[in-house]
């Protein structure tokens, strides 16, 4: 007879969700800002390549957190099932953002 604090026997997905959401959200806040920087970065001219290479490493950036997260967020079964489908929307968008950026360059 299991005592009362126990979990039930399918597991309890709350606690992983929680411990889960840490990371995820600090690697989205961190590819929300890069892309901000990637976005608010404009070049004064054809020559300014500094800038040029700003953007493309913000993009760069980016889209490697996000790459992390969905990473994180997929591979393992169990965090799949903990997390939910929206956890996968954050860095979808973002990342559609950062390459477009990327793409578009000035």
């Amino acid at each position: 007879m299991p005592f009362e604090g126990a979990p039930a026997a399918g597991g309890d997905d709350g606690c992983l969700r929680r411990v889960m959401a840490v990371p995820l959200t600090l690697l989205y806040a961190a590819a929300a800002l890069c892309c901000h920087a990637a976005l608010i970065t404009r070049p004064s001219g054809s020559w300014d390549a500094d800038a040029y290479g700003t953007i493309a490493l913000m993009c760069f950036l980016a889209l490697a957190a996000c790459a992390l997260g969905l990473l994180l967020t997929l591979a393992p079964p169990t965090v799949r099932r903990a997390m939910g489908r929206w956890w996968l929307a954050p860095p979808l968008v973002l990342g559609a953002i950062a390459a477009a950026r990327w793409i578009l360059g000035g």
